[in-house]
């Protein structure tokens, strides 16, 4: 739990257990991580697999390298096409690189997802294997509300299945899924594990839910004389009854507003 301002963005995270793990003991498998300097930040989140023995650790080592590697990127401006694409990948593929060498024999139970954002002055990164997602804020309605979006995130394995891909998967540099946004507008960003997926998403394709994303961005736009009742107030959103009766596994939010 940590809260940051960069020149340009204040941004605060949470992780939560779900109620699954609150009740047999296990610790929160998720995490996020961020890295700032006086004009870019790094946004990364992980899911790591539930049935994995060590994937606590794979998300929190996720997210250190991710942090790490895509910083790299802040400081270029963003270049056209699939150009940009690449330069997202080529941080990707050091990720793996480094994580596989890190768990070596033993990768396979560190297995988990990781989703990444990259905010600088000019353009916003965004690359994801799994089933993270990412919704920004950006532009306002005729009437003056609020517009969300979401970013593309990867194919599903298959049609039928529920089955997600990993930095440890065979496939997984085959099913990334990279974007580059070049939009001034944009002055909020969340990303968040599956665990928040139906509360924060809606519908068929989804879409983000306003009511939600603005909820839990408010209280970044406008804090209040107390951070830490902030904080304490979205964790117990996160481990409300309503929010664990849509989804019972653990819950990730990293949030971010321009300031």
């Amino acid at each position: 739990m940590d809260g940051r301002l960069s020149a340009n963005w204040k941004v605060h995270g949470l992780s939560v257990e779900g109620y699954r793990h609150r009740r047999s003991g296990v610790p929160c498998q998720d995490a996020w991580a961020h890295a700032v300097s006086d004009t870019s930040v790094v946004l990364a989140v992980a899911d790591g697999a539930g049935s994995r023995s060590r994937s606590d650790e794979g998300s929190r080592l996720a997210v250190e390298l991710a942090t790490h590697r895509f910083a790299r990127l802040a400081g270029r401006p963003c270049p056209p096409g699939e150009a940009a694409h690449a330069l997202l990948t080529n941080a990707f593929h050091e990720v793996c690189k480094e994580f596989l060498r890190r768990t070596g024999g033993a990768a396979y139970d560190f297995a988990t997802t990781l989703t990444v954002v990259v905010l600088t002055p000019d353009w916003l990164g965004h690359l994801s294997v799994g089933d993270g997602f990412v919704v920004l804020r950006a532009g306002r309605t005729p009437d003056g509300d609020r517009l969300f979006h979401l970013l593309p995130q990867p194919a599903a394995v298959s049609e039928y299945s529920n089955e997600t891909v990993f930095l440890t998967s065979p496939e997984a540099e085959d099913r990334v899924s990279t974007d580059c946004v070049c939009d001034d507008g944009v002055d909020g960003v969340l990303l968040s594990t599956d665990g928040l997926a139906q509360a924060a998403l809606s519908g068929r394709p989804p879409v983000p839910n306003a009511s939600f994303a603005s909820a839990v961005l408010r209280p970044l736009d406008s804090p209040g004389t107390d951070p830490g009742k902030d904080e304490d107030d979205l964790a117990t959103l996160l481990r409300s009854d309503r929010l664990t009766a849509l989804n019972a596994d653990d819950k990730t939010l990293l949030r971010a507003v321009r300031t």
